[in-house]
């Protein structure tokens, strides 16, 4: 054991002892014109060393006098013997290997490979570059005398972009390479001013060369064509605008219609009133440049009616034959298309097609093909139909003649084919020929009637029509190549109206129509009339005021008219037709006023109060008609009883009984008179009060009775009315009668009487004072003496107040 260590021993201490490469040279790599050191240490060596380049000795010592460039750095106490070559050449691109020569070592080969950055890249065409749109190109970047070969790239504005490709030559130097790259491209118009960049890499540049090109791209005008507005009726005007855009500029612009060109249009705007062709034939507008031109069209929605593209033709077919009717029409917005017969509202097809499957001669006959554009318009065509077939005869089947006159026996043939033969046959007669005459009384025409068709009339003419031409019937019968038609026709008499009869009717029917057109205006006239007598109601609480002012009679001198002609005029004076009538109508409430249709007073409807009386005078008690008459009294005319003296004082005469009977309605007074006046307006209107008579109340005469002993009083024992219902309940109550003109004046004023009610009321005789006279004349109008006014020398003014 302690051997081996010793050997060991002697064996590490031998191999410390020996020369050895403690740092031998390595490959490395230097860039054209850099330093690079290629080591070198020798241990436990202080011989020569020497380095070769490919096995050739470059020498011995430090300074390599024969390679200028290189230099052996040494340091002989560590053994440092290292290879500098400052500003590295492509030759210096070798093999280097350090040697011990005394000791007989070898260092291993050290590659040094030199690198060569590529020269600049070029770019074929740079620095700008002219293509035309659209057409395939191929760019080229070279990029020389790199080694190693360089990477070639290509961006577009800084973005990279694939598909180039790429080659590589070695130089006659077998050490540097270059590199061709293309880049096929398929320029648009918008890459006028872009920028490709060619960028060479090796790993002698790691960031590469750049080389850029600037493209310059040709391109025939880009149009742009629009229309203002988008859609118009036909007859508008229409603006078309052709926008381009061109690189070089544009030359020129061209419009065309339809294929055709517009003469004088040469601008980019071209204005037009737009018609239906139009919609079909479109506008071009061609627009040029060095490069070329550019085509651009456009249809302009214009909306029109129907116009007919494809027009039916006649048909003619036999029957029971298929028939096809064709018809087009153009429109927009689209149309409704229908088929119809003439004649017909049925809808037989909405085709532009009309399908017949085995026709018949009822089928033959104008169809109307019509198209509805909406909200434009409606367009329609027709075409007949012909259905070859035997002849069909449309005469009437009874025909009518006047006796002893000229008739005629018509017959109607329509058929397509028209009739080879026509043949009448009457009685014992038969006649084949188109036309002659026959026993001097028949006769035979045939005329062909070009407004129908070419449809045939054969008339068959009789002279002197006689009896026995009625008791006839006359076979009309045609023939043609589709067989025959037949009709039999019969003759009937008839009867001559003479002119004179029908002028009178005629001229009668005129004058009635006259008088009836008269009789509808009076009837309109009196209900307008009417209509203006009408009340106007706004709320239930309503006051209408009916005014009239006579103009004439009731201005006059009191003394020359009496009171009674005066009231009576009064009365009935808003019923003439000679006084004015006005109306008033006032409402209490501000409310909006309705018409209302004036209704008949007399049915209760109102409370009607008239008066003579000014606004501001207390107005008499208004009496309802219900005040006058029991329950089931009939109304009627008022009935004077009177004597025919006419004396206030006179006693009946001999044809006048003394007393009334019972249940007689003879010298009856029914308060309401015959007029629309109610009855309660007829009494409230004689109602007054009279100045001047005596103040002191007449002796009672114990209780009242009706004015009248028969069932037509007033008022029975059982509803007695007494005064103070309606006056002053401390007077007596009077009635007003008229006495004749001859009658003295009471305190020499109008001419009137005034009648006590009182149990001596009567028919008979008596002394006609003012306390207790009924005179002849009798009255249910009751009168006061306090009566403080009176109006008889005033105009008169009559109101009738209504409240609902």
């Amino acid at each position: 054991m302690p051997h081996i260590i010793q050997w060991l021993l002697r064996l590490l201490l031998a191999f410390m002892r020996t020369a050895r490469f403690s740092q031998e040279p390595a490959d490395q790599s230097v860039v054209l014109g850099q330093r690079v050191v290629l080591s070198c240490v020798v241990f436990n060596y202080s011989g020569i060393v020497q380095w070769t380049k490919d096995g050739l000795a470059l020498g011995i010592g430090e300074d390599l006098r024969a390679w200028p460039r290189y230099r052996v750095l040494r340091l002989v106490d560590v053994g440092q013997y290292n290879l500098e070559i400052s500003a590295a050449e492509l030759s210096d691109d070798s093999l280097y290997e350090c040697q011990a020569t005394e000791a007989a070592l070898r260092s291993r080969r050290a590659k040094l490979t030199v690198l060569i950055p590529p020269d600049e890249p070029v770019i074929e065409g740079a620095p700008e570059i002219l293509l035309i749109a659209g057409v395939p190109y191929n760019m080229s970047c070279v990029s020389r005398g790199a080694k190693p070969a360089s990477v070639i790239e290509w961006q577009k504005d800084g973005l990279p972009i694939e598909g180039a490709i790429s080659t590589t030559e070695v130089l006659p130097d077998r050490k540097r390479v270059t590199t061709r790259s293309y880049l096929p491209i398929s320029a648009v118009d918008t890459d006028t001013g872009k920028n490709f960049t060619c960028v060479a890499t090796n790993l002698a540049v790691p960031l590469g060369k750049r080389a850029t090109i600037t493209l310059n791209v040709h391109h025939p005008p880009v149009v742009t064509l629009s229309i203002e507005p988008r859609s118009v009726l036909e007859g508008e005007r229409v603006t078309f605008t052709c926008q381009a855009t061109a690189n070089p500029p544009i030359m020129g612009y061209k419009w065309a219609k339809g294929g055709v060109v517009i003469q004088g249009a040469r601008e980019s705007v071209f204005v037009t009133k737009a018609d239906h062709s139009f919609f079909t034939e479109p506008v071009s507008c061609q627009v040029f440049n060095a490069v070329g031109s550019t085509n651009v069209s456009i249809l302009v929605d214009v909306h029109f009616g129907p116009i007919l593209v494809v027009e039916p033709k006649p048909v003619t077919v036999d029957e029971d034959a298929d028939v096809t009717l064709n018809c087009k029409w153009a429109g927009n917005p689209p149309l409704t298309l229908t088929w119809t017969k003439k004649g017909s509202s049925m809808v037989l097809s909405n085709n532009n097609q009309l399908y017949l499957k085995s026709v018949s001669q009822a089928d033959a006959g104008q169809y109307v093909c019509k198209a509805i554009v909406p909200r434009i318009g409606v367009g329609e065509t027709e075409v007949t139909l012909t259905v070859n077939g035997p002849p069909i005869i449309s005469s009437e089947p009874v025909q009518y003649a006047v006796r002893g006159e000229r008739g005629e026996v018509k017959c109607y043939i329509a058929s397509t084919p028209p009739p080879d033969k026509i043949v009448w046959a009457w009685k014992e007669n038969v006649w084949e020929k188109e036309k002659g005459t026959l026993s001097e009384r028949y006769t035979v025409e045939q005329s062909k009637l070009t407004a129908q068709g070419g449809a045939v009339l054969s008339t068959l003419t009789i002279n002197n029509v006689m009896e026995s031409d009625f008791q006839s019937t006359y076979n009309c019968t045609a023939w043609n190549a589709f067989g025959p038609g037949t009709m039999i026709i019969t003759l009937k008499e008839t009867e001559i109206v003479p002119v004179g009869i029908i002028a009178g009717g005629t001229v009668g029917c005129s004058i009635l129509l006259f008088l009836c057109l008269l009789a509808l205006v009076l009837f309109l006239y009196r209900q307008r009339k009417g209509s203006r007598r009408g009340v106007t109601l706004g709320k239930p609480d309503i006051k209408v005021e009916t005014i009239n002012k006579e103009t004439h009679s009731l201005e006059e001198d009191s003394g020359s008219v009496s009171t009674a002609t005066r009231m009576v005029k009064a009365m009935y004076s808003p019923f003439k037709d000679d006084i004015d009538l006005k109306q008033e109508l006032r409402s209490d409430t501000l409310d909006t006023r309705q018409d209302y249709e004036l209704k008949d007073p007399t049915n209760g409807y109102y409370n009607v109060r008239a008066s003579t009386h000014d606004e501001g005078r207390p107005a008499s008690r208004s009496m309802h008609y219900s005040d006058y008459r029991t329950s089931g009294q009939p109304g009627g005319a008022a009935a004077i009883v009177s004597s025919s003296s006419g004396a206030p004082g006179a006693t009946a005469g001999p044809g006048t009984p003394s007393s009334l009977a019972p249940g007689s309605r003879a010298g009856c007074y029914d308060p309401r008179p015959p007029s629309r006046l109610s009855h309660n307006s007829y009494a409230q209107f004689n109602t007054f009060t009279r100045a001047g008579q005596s103040q002191q109340p007449p002796p009672s005469s114990g209780p009242q009775t009706s004015d009248f002993t028969a069932d037509c009083s007033l008022l029975d024992s059982t509803a007695q009315l007494g005064y103070e219902n309606y006056g002053y309940p401390h007077y007596p109550t009077f009635r007003m009668g008229f006495g004749p003109p001859s009658l003295a004046p009471l305190e020499s004023g109008p001419a009137y009487e005034m009648y006590g009610v009182g149990p001596s009321v009567g028919a008979g005789g008596g002394t006609g004072t003012p306390e207790n006279g009924l005179g002849k004349y009798g009255s249910s109008t009751r009168f006061s003496y306090t009566s403080q006014h009176s109006d008889y020398s005033h105009r008169h003014t009559q109101r009738m107040q209504t409240h609902v």
